[in-house]
């Protein structure tokens, strides 16, 4: 296994797993073999003691034995003055005249290369008995259970590893699946989807929210792509009316003038600078354009709209003006207003209405007019750049198809929203909400 498995997340979780289960497998290694090995040094002194009183009652009690009879102990019978009075044979073997400790305590000494546990009882006539244990069986099997620690911890160490590398493995394995799908979808692949897995957990989560971001990315594409295509025919279309004129004096003069030609070319051009502006605010409006913020009071810029519509002849009804002021850009609410009373003039057969109305926290803009209206079912699709509901009618008289677009984007800049119904008079009304200041 490579350091690139290790940096992974299979790899960092079996390196960290198995860190933990040693760092858990040491310390109970080592507290049950201090423990064990407590106990089994308290066994063989209780064991002692048992031993070293029952031979101080048979040599104290009537006709006891003589120490020197026993066979294979260590026993001594140490006098007041310190010196050995008695010993057994195997005593005698090992140490000769040199005594063992009698001060009443337990002591571990070598006796002849062997560790011996000596424990002592007193006699009569301030006589004192010694014995020495051999510990050789205590130090087999606290070895025995050391060797067996010793190989069982690495043992689980290696199991508790493969066992975390190969669930790990098999729970990232859908991973693996949605990164391989993932990177196989291009741009020209956005219908693709990764498969959702059926265990209803994380992984499927991601999976669902990855085809989600899919869903997102592919109507974003789409739209883009409708986006160029709309703006590239809106913009080749003044610029084909130019040149149509433009090769029609050149090649019959006398069937246009000079005139002619240039008020062609100026409406057309004034057409085209329209979309350009049109688009550039709406790209400016995507980057957030409208982060500037200040106190705007939409009242007056309604009243404004109401009279500018006035003079051009219409029935402009303002008293549902009151009012009201937000945060925002004056320049961008301004724009919003009059994209929506020039889409009403442009569609009403002589009547509008603009009205203000805060409630609450909110206010309410309203524009309506007397025209045929939005079908339900085309009251979202008409917020798309560069859709008309009246494809039939002349560009001219039909808009751009980007001034509701706008009306949307300044919207949400101000953190509101636009929505389209049916007005008093049967025709489109069009209320836009946005919070007070």
């Amino acid at each position: 296994m490579g350091s690139r498995g290790w940096r992974s997340v299979r790899g960092r979780t079996t390196l960290g797993a198995t860190l933990v289960v040693a760092v858990a497998l040491l310390v109970g290694a080592f507290s049950f073999y201090g423990i064990l090995s407590a106990s089994i040094r308290a066994t063989t002194e209780r064991a002692a003691e048992q031993r070293v009183e029952e031979l101080a009652d048979r040599l104290d009690g009537p006709g006891g034995r003589d120490v020197r009879t026993l066979d294979d102990e260590i026993v001594q019978v140490i006098g007041p003055d310190g010196t050995v009075r008695a010993a057994s044979e195997e005593a005698q073997d090992e140490l000769g005249s040199t005594a063992l400790p009698s001060d009443g305590d337990t002591h571990t000494m070598t006796i002849d290369d062997k560790p011996m546990l000596v424990v002592s009882d007193d006699l009569r006539d301030d006589q004192t008995l010694v014995l020495a244990v051999p510990l050789d069986d205590d130090d087999e099997a606290l070895s025995t259970v050391a060797l067996l620690l010793a190989i069982a911890v690495p043992l689980l160490l290696v199991l508790v590893a493969v066992t975390t590398w190969l669930v790990t493995g098999r729970a990232l394995r859908p991973v693996n699946r949605i990164r391989e799908e993932v990177d196989g979808i291009t741009a020209e692949r956005l219908h693709r989807r990764v498969e959702v897995p059926s265990s209803s957990d994380e992984i499927a989560a991601l999976a669902t929210t990855m085809n989600g971001m899919l869903d997102r990315l592919d109507a974003s594409a789409t739209a883009q792509r409708r986006f160029v295509s709309d703006a590239s025919h809106e913009l080749r279309s003044p610029l084909a009316t130019i040149r149509q004129h433009a090769e029609l004096a050149r090649t019959h003069p006398a069937t246009t003038s000079l005139d002619e030609l240039a008020e062609v070319a100026s409406e057309e051009g004034l057409r085209l600078q329209g979309i350009v502006e049109s688009l550039l605010l709406l790209a400016r409006l995507d980057e957030g354009a409208g982060s500037h913020a200040e106190p705007v009071d939409l009242d007056d810029l309604a009243l404004g709209e109401v009279r500018r519509l006035r003079a051009s002849g219409l029935d402009v009804d303002g008293s549902g003006i009151a009012a009201a002021r937000v945060q925002g850009d004056p320049r961008l609410l301004g724009q919003l207003l009059r994209n929506l009373a020039d889409n009403a003039a442009r569609h009403s057969r002589g009547r509008l209405a603009v009205g203000v109305a805060p409630v609450e926290r909110h206010v309410f803009v309203t524009v309506e007019d007397d025209g045929s209206g939005v079908p339900p079912e085309e009251r979202e699709r008409i917020f798309e750049r560069f859709v008309r509901l009246d494809e039939a009618r002349s560009r001219d008289a039909g808009g751009s198809g980007l001034g509701l677009s706008i009306v949307r984007a300044i919207a949400a800049s101000a953190h509101g929203t636009v929505a389209v119904d049916e007005s008093r008079w049967g025709g489109a009304r069009f209320v836009v909400t946005l919070p007070l200041a």
